[in-house]
């Protein structure tokens, strides 16, 4: 786990009330957790530390781009991403980061590392499957799409066309069940 050293809020000498704390991310960020996804990032992220009598509660959000590779034409391209986690810190004997939503910390802590909410939230904001804007308005042209376009079935023109007498039985089959 990632421990540096700018991710760590001290809470101890605050007051009670509302801070803000501004981070900006780029790829060091995501290569200290072993992380290789991405070809680049630009996020910036602010986060509201909200500190109560008996416990605290933080809300992180970010917005920026990370540069990934299209799943269809392995061409990279910027995916804008936007993110927000609300966290609830509580105190108790142990510490606790078993559930999404709240941290126990032991009571002689006065500190909080927020990397390991950051990198999880961040690297769940970019859609599972990474499509070139350029693919889906038709303006990119790559030589992998040309390839995918001439391998692409095409539906059968011919009405009249034999087929093999076994899967006529078995599409029998399937009209007579309904």
């Amino acid at each position: 786990m990632m421990k540096k050293r700018e991710y760590f809020i001290p809470f101890k000498g605050l007051k009670a009330g509302k801070h803000n704390f501004g981070y900006k991310i780029d790829n060091s960020f995501f290569e200290s957790f072993g992380y290789a996804e991405f070809n680049g990032s630009n996020i910036t992220s602010e986060v509201v530390l909200n500190k109560m009598e008996s416990m605290m509660e933080l809300d992180i959000e970010a917005k920026g781009t990370v540069n990934v590779n299209c799943d269809l034409t392995n061409e990279p391209y910027d995916q804008a991403i936007s993110a927000n986690l609300h966290l609830v810190i509580k105190f108790g004997e142990d510490y606790n980061d078993e559930d999404d939503e709240i941290l126990i910390l032991p009571h002689g802590e006065y500190q909080v590392n927020i990397a390991q909410y950051l990198y999880e939230m961040l690297v769940l904001a970019v859609p599972q499957k990474r499509i070139h804007p350029g693919v889906l308005d038709g303006t990119l042209k790559s030589d992998a799409l040309k390839k995918l376009e001439e391998l692409q079935p095409r539906e059968n023109t011919k009405k009249d066309e034999r087929t093999d007498p076994r899967w006529d039985g078995l599409k029998k089959l399937l009209t007579d069940n309904k």
